[in-house]
């Protein structure tokens, strides 16, 4: 089962701030500023708003600005929509509309022996093993195969299901395409075989499909599972229980500020006992802020064809798309070129998570440490943000297979040509150092 140890967080956080406010004071380092590229905040990153949503969110803010003429008509008329669904037409006022709540409340059952299991991959963000853990649930690890581009393969499923006989009661299958922090996306294939997979062990489906609108690889394409379910037909169409996540953070909207952030889950094939008792989730927990909300309706329908603010929208994405796309390629050919560092291609997602090949004088000098035993890829890390002013996360933090090591970082940053050369020369001078 999962190591509790992966649960630990912020000292390299703590540390890159420290670092921030030393520079504005002053203090002299072979770096002017820390290029943070551990965030997933896609403006902090350097990508830029889209207009579109900001005018309407503005005019939301401002009514008065609902009747300028420095505004497009469409844009005005979302405003006005928007506001139209306010509680007293404005912002600022309560809001009752519905909001994704946390599925595995239903799911975990805190008083059942033996506890209720959820699968989970490995790689994996942290937090959705403390989320499972903290409900009383067991996190049950499955790990994707590294050597084949980070593939989700059926066989270490159901030899993950295997591990878990007189430990836990799994019941669901947590799965996030484009993955996170690997940059994987799932052939049709793959999709395909994960739901007969759940469909055969009656396992709920938790699909994490925020990165859906990232996908970079050549002959990628980024399949949904609500979809194939249906496609599938019976019995899988009608049997198969699913829960597909998305956000307005992590979209081509990108808008990751806290005050803005708003997500939906889609259920299929619940019985209409529990969506009754969901139902009721919905109105008792707190709902997203209202801008958010919005936020998010502008995601999932944006502007359309012959709408004034249309041509200005597509020409911003295919923009963002065509920077993230150059993103990718060059993190995948600068970071292979480097001994020692290995990444499989970088098909969807926000993050890059090549492995370190350490050597093992640099693996023994992590573990003897003076102030603390720490993780070689800790010990990597925290050089790089000391020496090399970046500040990326070591792979311990999302699961890996014991004697591999690794390191996430955000592929989207305004200084990626500056972020590439510290990282060579760093690494360069790191693997000398340590050979």
């Amino acid at each position: 089962m999962w190591n509790m140890k992966q649960l630990e967080y912020g000292a390299l956080a703590r540390r890159a701030n420290q670092i921030k406010d030393e520079l504005r004071q002053g203090v002299r380092r072979p770096y002017k500023e820390v290029i943070d590229v551990f965030q997933g905040d896609l403006h902090r990153a350097g990508m830029k708003p889209l207009t579109f949503v900001r005018q309407v969110l503005a005019a939301c803010v401002y009514p008065p600005l609902i009747n300028s003429s420095n505004l497009p008509l469409d844009v005005r008329q979302r405003a006005q929509e928007e506001l139209g669904r306010c509680v007293g037409g404005s912002v600022g006022e309560g809001n009752a509309r519905d909001h994704a709540p946390n599925i595995l409340n239903v799911l975990v059952n805190r008083e059942a022996s033996p506890r209720t299991g959820v699968l989970i991959p490995v790689p994996c963000h942290n937090k959705t093993v403390l989320s499972i853990t903290q409900l009383g649930a067991v996190a049950v690890p499955y790990y994707l195969s590294e050597e084949q581009g980070w593939a989700l393969q059926v066989e270490e499923l159901q030899r993950a299901l295997e591990s878990a006989k007189g430990v836990c009661n799994p019941v669901a299958l947590y799965v996030i395409n484009p993955g996170n922090p690997a940059g994987y996306v799932q052939s049709q294939k793959s999709v395909l075989e994960v739901i007969r997979f759940a469909w055969e062990k009656r396992l709920f489906l938790l699909v994490d499909e925020l990165y859906q609108d990232r996908v970079y690889g050549e002959n990628c394409e980024f399949v949904s599972y609500k979809r194939a379910v249906s496609e599938m037909g019976p019995p899988f169409s009608g049997t198969v229980e699913l829960a597909s996540f998305h956000s307005v953070s992590k979209g081509f909207s990108g808008e990751y500020v806290c005050g803005l952030r708003a997500g939906y889950v889609e259920l299929v094939n619940l019985d209409p006992a529990v969506m009754k008792y969901i139902h009721t989730l919905f109105s008792k927990d707190a709902c997203s802020p209202v801008l958010g909300q919005i936020a998010l309706d502008l995601m999932t329908d944006p502007p359309k064809p012959g709408d004034p603010s249309y041509l200005l929208y597509k020409q911003e994405i295919e923009q963002i798309r065509t920077v993230l796309l150059h993103s990718v390629k060059k993190v995948h050919e600068v970071v292979n070129s480097l001994p020692g560092f290995s990444c499989p291609p970088i098909e969807g997602g926000l993050f890059a998570f090549p492995r370190l090949h350490l050597t093992p004088k640099a693996i023994q000098k992590a573990k003897v440490t003076a102030e603390m035993q720490e993780d070689p890829d800790t010990f990597y890390c925290t050089r790089l943000l000391e020496e090399g002013g970046v500040f990326t996360g070591p792979g311990w933090e999302y699961g890996q297979k014991e004697g591999t090591y690794h390191i996430r970082y955000n592929t989207s940053r305004a200084l990626f040509k500056e972020l590439l050369r510290r990282l060579s020369s760093f690494h360069m001078t790191f693997m000398k150092d340590f050979s």
